[in-house]
């Protein structure tokens, strides 16, 4: 079944930087869409970036130019780089995919505290 794993979150000062791993299973992962969202107590899930099969990326407006996604298929990972964290980054950070329109399949979150 699909499996995702996030790891790499922690806390970090303002101004600082992250980098959050998602190591993929039970699926086709070069053939994947794969995305990061994140959820802060009393927030609504939101999406942050994405990165296709073929490479194309998105980023939220928030997170524009401080975040850079990447995907290594060979390592079936994918990474969320973050720079210049805010106060307001922090949040539990999900990796997930889909097999349709909507991204349905989730990890378990990670945790970025941001101060």
């Amino acid at each position: 079944q699909v499996q995702l794993v996030e790891s790499g979150g922690g806390s970090v000062q303002a101004g600082g930087s992250l980098r959050l791993s998602c190591t993929a299973s039970g699926f086709t992962f070069d053939d994947s869409d794969m995305g990061w969202y994140r959820q802060a107590p009393g927030n609504e899930c939101e999406l942050v970036s994405t990165i296709s099969s073929d490479g194309s990326t998105y980023y939220a407006d928030s997170v524009k130019g401080r975040f850079t996604i990447s995907r290594d298929n060979a390592k079936n990972t994918v990474y969320l780089q973050m720079n210049s964290l805010k106060s307001e980054d922090t949040a539990l950070y999900y990796c997930a995919t889909r097999d349709g329109a909507a991204y349905n399949y989730w990890g378990q979150g990670t945790q970025v505290t941001v101060s």
